[in-house]
């Protein structure tokens, strides 16, 4: 199947580069290639944050180089084997170098941030970088719908209005008042479809792929809507914000710890040293692999609970069970993965396990899809 041969290759791809990334890393360290690229970067300048910009972006530079030939093949030419893509190379480079930019203006004042605050609080600066990362990344969370995303798309108001009353109605079920409703031009890149809840406070809003639109059904929209909305009813924002600070700064102090432990073994006799950083990177990275598997329980769990809440709020079980097939139809997903990759990688449930459920808890429930010429009968 061209579905399992696409997801086996991306994640054999993805499990590949992650490893060689650790190695490469690892002997860069080891090898004392770090020392001597700081003491190169040392040669021409002494001012710290200067140094340590410059061996960050040096990395950077490299990495994207060596990995830009599997970047390629996974971004571009996956996606137009499998056709799934509706970008031309033209547009599939521009697309990237706005993601590059835009990964420079917030990357490099954050990566600045944590420079000052490790040389001015040393050993806590886990604890002071932790909070100023959660304070960022509610700032980001707020912006992202209005100055990040249209970088990208063309985000205009919704103009179906039997469809965003129907959402509205749906949004004051889940007790939220909805004003702004979007669709955006997802199709000008892919032939995926998509929609989200997005933004905090002031700025949310449900967004919706014109792939969706124009592809589906208004009472297969609404389900994917009430979804979303599932989301926000069972405070699952707020629990990922709760979850993801508290991981944040477990995640941090283990990482200072560990580094201040392992320098030594890299010949670093001090936190501070440049050319050690990537020590935190390579903890980093093993942590990682310990936190995925959790988080992806945790966030299957509010999948699972957000479906049953748009069978509860529609009514609409088998409009909802037919956009989920259509959408793992359209994205090419997996519909049977190997149940440790569902379980180790996988942060939606396959859409096997959320049939399965949605169709016992509808039965369970009792409740029963009527179709038109029955809503029909019931309103005469």
């Amino acid at each position: 199947m061209d579905s399992k041969k696409y997801n086996n290759t991306k994640l054999f791809i993805g499990i590949t580069k992650g490893i060689f990334s650790f190695i490469l890393l690892f002997l860069f360290v080891m090898l004392g290639y770090s020392l001597r690229l700081e003491e190169f970067i040392r040669f021409h300048t002494q001012n710290n944050y200067l140094v340590f910009i410059i061996y960050v972006f040096a990395i950077g530079i490299f990495s994207s180089i060596l990995f830009a030939p599997v970047n390629f093949y996974t971004g571009f030419y996956l996606e137009h084997k499998y056709n799934l893509s509706n970008q031309t190379f033209k547009k599939y480079v521009l697309e990237n170098l706005k993601s590059m930019m835009v990964g420079l203006v917030i990357g490099v004042p954050i990566l600045l941030l944590f420079f000052f605050i490790l040389n001015q609080f040393e050993d806590l600066w886990w604890l002071v970088f932790a909070s100023a990362m959660f304070l960022i990344s509610v700032v980001l969370s707020q912006i992202f719908p209005i100055l990040i995303m249209p970088i990208f798309y063309k985000i205009t108001p919704l103009n179906d209005d039997e469809l965003k009353a129907r959402i509205t109605k749906l949004a004051k079920g889940a007790g939220i008042t909805v004003q702004n409703v979007f669709s955006f031009n997802m199709s000008k890149n892919t032939k995926k479809a998509n929609a989200a809840f997005t933004g905090l406070g002031k700025t949310k809003r449900i967004i919706l792929g014109d792939t969706l639109l124009n592809d589906y059904t208004k009472d297969e929209i609404e389900t994917v809507i009430a979804h979303e909305l599932g989301h926000y009813k069972y405070k699952h924002i707020q629990k990922n914000i709760l979850f993801g600070t508290a991981a944040s700064f477990l995640t941090f102090f283990l990482i200072s710890l560990l580094y201040k432990l392992s320098i030594s073994w890299f010949d670093f006799n001090n936190i501070l040293q440049i050319a050690a950083l990537p020590v935190l990177s390579l903890w980093a990275m093993l942590i990682g692999l310990v936190q995925t598997p959790i988080g992806n329980i945790l966030s299957r769990k509010y999948e699972y609970e957000a479906d049953r809440y748009a069978v509860e709020s529609t009514l609409k079980p088998q409009s909802f069970i037919s956009t989920l097939n259509k959408l793992t139809d359209q994205n090419l997903g997996d519909r049977k993965p190997h149940p440790f990759v569902e379980w180790f990688f996988y942060s939606h449930p396959s859409v096997k396990n959320r049939i399965n459920a949605l169709e016992k808890f509808a039965e369970a429930k009792g409740i029963v899809e009527l179709k038109k010429e029955q809503l029909a009968e019931a309103s005469d």
